[in-house]
């Protein structure tokens, strides 16, 4: 980019591609297909306000939570997009209770995708930004025939790629196969994605945290130890630290990917005898998991690394804290030591 020169995300796809002479293009062409859905996706986001797709439905995911329009709409485009091109074998969305086949009539590929259709999609009419991510895998069972739940039901160290694209003042597309991490943002005049971001490097450190303080009644106590360090005043550290949260996961991990910080959803103890989780591990926290690692960053529950971590279900949650590594390390420790303290 230092020389002026437009590398689509078209061109990026294809140049990494000659790095695996054994490759036959259908990672690439895969891909493309993917982004045609953000594509779209984002042109009805940019003018929700204008059509009758805001708001609600009166039907609920398998979260138990209530289904927005836009949620419905993004689903749908990111399978159409993805069902008829031979590359996948399944498909698993936050959006459905089961795994999702390929139609008969459509060849099997080799690969699955799992995906979160439009997170934080409770704040579009706020004008927040929200956002898509995504996982990539390769199958596990034999080629040819459906896929199982067996591939879809893989740790997140065996992601292929992973990535989300933010829709916001600009729509980014960030990504990674386990060679870095790189943003394009898309130029609407022209319908391409442009790199702009490349090679992404998230802080060892930041100054921000980002966690949803209006629950801390209701917080483990490693984690209002931890938040009330970031408080403290120390020059050499940099505290107090600044408090931002938005409530949208993908713009949260956004900003910090890129300034330093960490985000926070910890365990909900609400009710005491059934604690729970909030983010699912297979769309959200392993995706984005997979991208702070690769970026020099580190994701974590506060005892052990997303990215080992295997779901049991399609919607299991898990508690996440991700972003500059230094800070997730810190919360590492206050958890671990609360916790020691309490048995």
């Amino acid at each position: 980019m230092a020389d002026g020169t437009l590398v689509t995300l078209t061109r990026h796809l294809i140049e990494e591609q000659r790095r695996f002479p054994e490759s036959r293009g259908e990672f690439s062409n895969m891909f493309l297909d993917l982004t045609l859905a953000l594509k779209i996706i984002s042109r009805e986001v940019m003018k929700a306000g204008l059509v009758n797709i805001l708001g609600e439905t009166p039907d609920t995911n398998i979260q138990g939570e209530t289904v927005m329009k836009l949620d419905r709409f993004a689903d749908d485009r990111i399978f159409k997009a993805m069902d008829h091109g031979g590359h996948l074998c399944c498909m698993a969305s936050e959006e459905c209770e089961n795994l999702i086949k390929i139609p008969s009539r459509f060849r099997k590929g080799d690969y699955v995708l799992v995906f979160d259709p439009l997170d934080g999609s409770s704040n579009i009419d706020k004008n927040v930004s929200i956002g898509t991510i995504f996982a990539i895998f390769k199958r596990v069972t034999e080629p040819g025939g459906d896929g199982t739940l067996e591939d879809a039901l893989q740790p997140g160290h065996k992601q292929v790629a992973a990535g989300y694209c933010i829709f916001g003042s600009s729509t980014m597309l960030v990504y990674t196969t386990g060679q870095g991490v790189h943003g394009f943002t898309l130029d609407p005049s022209v319908g391409e994605f442009l790199l702009s971001h490349e090679n992404i490097q998230c802080p060892e450190k930041g100054t921000i945290y980002s966690i949803n303080e209006g629950n801390s009644l209701f917080w483990d106590q490693g984690t209002k130890d931890f938040v009330n360090f970031l408080k403290e005043q120390d020059k050499e550290t940099g505290r107090p630290y600044s408090h931002r949260y938005i409530g949208s996961l993908v713009a949260d991990f956004h900003r910090n990917l890129l300034a330093g910080g960490v985000f926070i959803y910890p365990t909900d103890f609400k009710n005491p005898r059934r604690p729970r989780p909030k983010l699912r591990l297979l769309y959200e926290a392993a995706p984005l998991a997979f991208i702070a690692e690769q970026a020099g960053g580190k994701a974590s529950t506060g005892e052990k690394r997303i990215m080992d971590l295997t779901p049991t279900t399609l919607h299991e949650r898990v508690p996440l804290v991700i972003g500059s590594r230094w800070e997730v390390e810190k919360y590492e420790e206050f958890y671990r030591k609360a916790k020691a303290q309490s048995e």
